[in-house]
């Protein structure tokens, strides 16, 4: 797999006020000294730079009820940044180290100032050339931003409160100035902010002839959608963004049956690279993740983790998932780093790992999520059989069709355990729900996506969490403030309202 690197100059008068405030050259240069963007090329090669470099996943992983404590040291990198992701504290690190909150704040932002730089020069071109498809690009790309932003350091969508809920700030212009006052839009805002840009992206956008699966296409923008209108519970939108793009869901989603044929290192090389046909949008980020998500003294662990993931296939046969690594580097096979040298004596550098940004293991299970919510729950369950399909062993086409009776012999509803804003109409719904989650939970391990479902269904989670010989108990409440992070110092400091703690 080829590394990815984003090579488009910084726009300097950009994200200021977002980013880290300490960095000298930000202040040494004038506001409006800009590269000339006077070309279709050099606008599609700036788009290149509207997707965050900053990498989620270790944040979202070690938060969310995937990570359990390990009984040993494995000495990661930046161990107290695991430990305060694990235990929910705040991390205020705005060295621009790598996966870090801050860090992905700046990221997200500067990607943003990269797309609102391109929308203006777009403007001032369109007359002369057709950019309807970078004009797309940039603005699908300005919204997967603010979206992961809004997800992480406001809460949830909730109709009831949207808008009155804090949300990030919405930016969609470039800056001029060296500090410009902000503030924070609501949730609602924020959402209605991203469906514009949203609906007008996926009319305008197009392939790219090349690297297509780096780049929002007609397929990743009804991809996104998908997962925005499921986030907001606008079921309807949902199967039809999913409809769009899933035509034949055995071809289209992640065989993991081919995959246990795979070598480990195989199996890695394949996972995140655009061959795979399931990755429908990948990315290149600076993240130690992938040398970390193993080795972390908080993830996956022999016995309780690896049962959960082996365990309750509704078809009683053995899922395709393989784990691997002994009792403290259990995992599965997902992440390969590359390594870039910044200082040759010295041997030091940054380490990019590749992720899925978006699959159609995830369009589709966000489709059968919906039907479930519409009490459709026949195509509900031909779309699980679908998934199905391809992560069981021995799966049988003419025998192997999953009923609701098998999904209630093999899940349970746990009362009160999930409590979406929405509700569930029946304990048949929330039934369904419940196995959605669980295949959700197994078919993303280690990518950080389950963090999204603890905040929507307000999932509590209690877990020990050691240090040295003392095992002490931790929690995180259903509604806990803390599943907003917190408002960077750099930010805070300069007048953005902090959360609640």
């Amino acid at each position: 797999m080829k590394k990815l690197y984003k090579n488009t100059k910084k726009i300097i008068g950009i994200v200021l006020f977002f980013g880290l405030i300490s960095c000298d050259s930000y202040l040494s240069e004038l506001p409006d000294d800009r590269a000339t963007i006077d070309s279709p090329d050099k606008i599609s090669a700036l788009i290149t730079g509207a997707y965050p470099i900053g990498n989620y996943m270790l944040m979202a992983e070690l938060m969310s009820d995937n990570a359990l404590s390990k009984p040993s040291d494995n000495n990661v990198v930046d161990e107290q940044l695991h430990e305060q992701m694990f235990s929910w504290e705040t991390n205020e690190d705005d060295s621009g180290n790598q996966d870090t909150p801050t860090n992905y704040w700046v990221s997200c932002y500067e990607a943003i100032g990269q797309a609102n730089q391109a929308l203006e020069s777009i403007a001032e071109l369109e007359n002369i050339h057709n950019l309807n498809a970078q004009k797309g690009e940039a603005l699908l790309a300005r919204a997967y931003a603010h979206f992961m932003l809004v997800n992480f350091w406001g809460k949830h969508y909730n109709a009831n409160s949207a808008s009155t809920d804090l949300g990030v700030p919405y930016v969609k212009e470039t800056e001029t100035v060296l500090f410009k006052n902000y503030k924070r839009n609501t949730v609602k805002e924020v959402y209605d902010f991203i469906e514009a840009d949203l609906i007008q992206g996926i009319e305008l956008v197009r392939e790219r002839e090349e690297n297509p699966k780096f780049h929002f296409t007609t397929e990743a923008a009804h991809a996104f959608a998908a997962r925005f209108y499921a986030f907001k519970a606008d079921w309807d939108k949902v199967i039809a963004h999913a409809n769009q793009i899933l035509t034949n869901p055995r071809l289209q989603i992640r065989d993991m049956i081919a995959y246990s044929d795979l070598t480990y290192d195989a199996r890695v090389f394949r996972y995140n690279n655009t061959i795979e046909n399931a990755n429908i949008l990948v990315n290149s980020s600076l993240s130690w993740w992938a040398r970390d998500f193993a080795s972390s003294n908080y993830g996956l662990v022999s016995g309780e983790g690896t049962g959960f993931l082996l365990g309750g296939n509704p078809l009683n046969k053995s899922w395709a998932y393989d784990v691997f690594g002994g009792e403290l580097f259990s995992n599965l096979p997902k992440f390969e780093e590359f390594f870039k040298i910044t200082n040759q004596s010295a041997g030091s550098g940054t380490g990019f790992t590749p992720q899925v940004l978006f699959s159609y293991d995830e369009v589709l299970l966000n489709r059968a999520e919906a039907y479930a919510m519409k009490e459709d729950y026949a195509n509900s369950l031909k779309d699980l059989t679908d998934f199905l399909s391809k992560k069981t062993i021995n799966f049988n086409d003419a025998t192997d069709n999953l009923t609701t009776a098998m999904i209630a012999n093999t899940f349970r509803v746990v009362p009160d355990y999930l409590t979406p804003s929405y509700g569930f109409s029946s304990n048949q719904q929330a039934l369904f729900i419940t196995a959605i989650l669980n295949f959700k939970q197994k078919e993303f391990y280690h990518e950080g996506l389950r963090w999204f479902d603890v905040r929507k269904f307000n999932i509590p989670i209690i877990r020990d969490f050691r240090r040295g010989n003392l095992v002490t108990e931790i929690s995180l409440a259903k509604e806990d403030v803390r599943k907003q992070l917190q408002i960077p110092a750099s930010a805070s400091n300069l007048g953005l309202t902090k959360n609640p703690r």
